[in-house]
């Protein structure tokens, strides 16, 4: 593969992770409600999907999982009530309304849940079987017909680092303006939307 080679197949995998999905969601309200450093962790739980599947696409796992129907049903339905459960858990949050500013005006307090974030960007990503078609129909095109190792690997590692770089950078604006976000009124509002958007996705991915 040359240069213009990987720069097209970067610049389509910048272009799918920017698109506003269950990743992005998961990503602002875990900032918002428990910090920068969450949203990041979160952000790193949603990479090491992708190296789960894109490194499955390159080796045919995904293909297969494209190929049988039953295996794609499971999937979908699991990842669809995963969304659920996230979105009817953040509704929740806002009914119930318990929210107190951060100490010290925006300090971390949720460390010790930080693996919470990392499972929950991990799973969001990879029960979402529309990421495996994704990759499914986009890393064979750019592979040679007798592809190296070092093909697959270069491929995942650049889908691996621009979704990591993306919902880091997510994480750190949304941190940033996290004084303003972290106000009690502010967090209802975001845990009710991020909720309601979660849940009509996970609605739309068990129809689709």
């Amino acid at each position: 593969m040359d240069a213009a080679q990987l720069l097209l197949f970067a610049g389509i995998v910048q272009l799918g992770v920017m698109s506003p999905g269950p990743d992005f969601a998961i990503t602002v309200r875990n900032t918002v409600i428990s910090g920068r450093r969450m949203g990041m962790v979160t952000a790193l739980g949603i990479a090491t999907g992708i190296v789960v599947w894109s490194l499955g696409a390159a080796l045919g796992v995904a293909a297969l999982l494209a190929a049988s129907a039953r295996a794609y049903l499971v999937v979908k339905l699991i990842g669809a009530a995963y969304l659920l459960f996230l979105g009817v858990k953040a509704v929740r949050s806002a009914l119930r309304g318990e929210y107190t500013a951060a100490v010290g005006g925006g300090g971390e307090r949720t460390a010790p849940r930080l693996g919470t974030g990392f499972r929950q960007g991990l799973l969001c990503n990879v029960l979402n079987p529309k990421v495996a078609a994704f990759y499914m129909a986009l890393i064979p095109q750019f592979l040679p017909p007798a592809p190296q190792v070092v093909d697959v690997l270069a491929l995942s590692a650049i889908s691996v680092t621009l979704t990591g770089v993306w919902f880091v950078l997510v994480a750190a604006v949304v941190g940033a303006l996290r004084r303003v976000l972290e106000r009690p009124a502010v967090r209802r509002r975001i845990d009710a939307v991020t909720g309601f958007v979660l849940m009509g996705l996970g609605f739309k991915l068990a129809s689709s």
